[in-house]
């Protein structure tokens, strides 16, 4: 019988009452996006807590983790409670559109639901964990619109073939890409992933691209170095 947690190198990570599991998409996101010690962080549908952990393990001052789904909401508020983090991150179950109007951020992140349009599966909360019903990339941007600092980024994890998509939304919506970069799984393959971070400042954006393995399946050393404070095996 599989392991019911994930555990990382600082916390564990209970997921058997979450649709959607620990993987690799959130833990790129969560070692990728750009902070400062004692930033104030949003993760929008936090799920099992995973990308808010790591950001409270990188020093974030104040985390705020949302998320709709009952289930998942109470595993993430266990997750957290039972890390060294619990008095910096506070999980909240709630639509992200709901937020106070008056609360702003240094940093919001997402790993957003990424079909659209697309055959639904019988369980509810994994369609709620990977359909855009309840969270539309318009309605992302103007979450990030209303609650990013004056300087604040917002950063997301998408499959590469929706990335363009999700970039025109984000500059229509009044945003700047900042930095992007293309997750390759074996050298040689097309992008599987992109990550992006946008801000409300223009400037040149940094695009580049990370492989995670060599054609013998190795780890490549760019890949084991974002990933090595997390990772217990690295």
């Amino acid at each position: 019988m599989p392991n019911t947690y994930f555990e990382f190198r600082q916390f564990r990570i209970e997921q058997d009452r979450c649709a959607m599991k620990v993987g690799t998409d959130g833990v790129l996101l969560g070692a990728w996006f750009e902070m400062e010690s004692g930033d104030s962080v949003l993760d929008i549908g936090t799920g099992t807590g995973l990308i808010a952990l790591m950001a409270a393990q990188r020093g974030a001052g104040r985390v705020t983790a949302v998320e709709i789904d009952h289930d998942a909401a109470l595993q993430a508020q266990e997750n957290v409670s039972n890390s060294p983090f619990n008095d910096r991150i506070t999980v909240t179950e709630t639509d992200a559109n709901a937020l106070p109007q008056d609360i702003s951020f240094t940093r919001i992140v997402c790993n957003p639901p990424f079909f659209q349009n697309s055959l639904k599966c019988p369980d509810g909360s994994r369609n709620t964990a990977r359909h855009d019903d309840f969270l539309s990339y318009s309605q992302l941007v103007s979450i990030a619109d209303r609650h990013l600092s004056k300087n604040g980024e917002l950063s997301v994890v998408l499959p590469h073939d929706m990335s363009e998509i999700f970039k025109k939304t984000a500059i229509s919506g009044g945003l700047c890409q900042k930095r992007e970069c293309n997750i390759v799984t074996v050298t040689g393959k097309t992008p599987k992933r992109t990550l992006m971070t946008f801000s409300r400042n223009y400037c040149e954006p940094l695009v580049t691209t990370l492989v995670m393995c060599n054609p013998s399946g190795e780890k490549t050393a760019d890949f084991t170095e974002l990933i090595k404070d997390f990772y217990v095996k690295y």
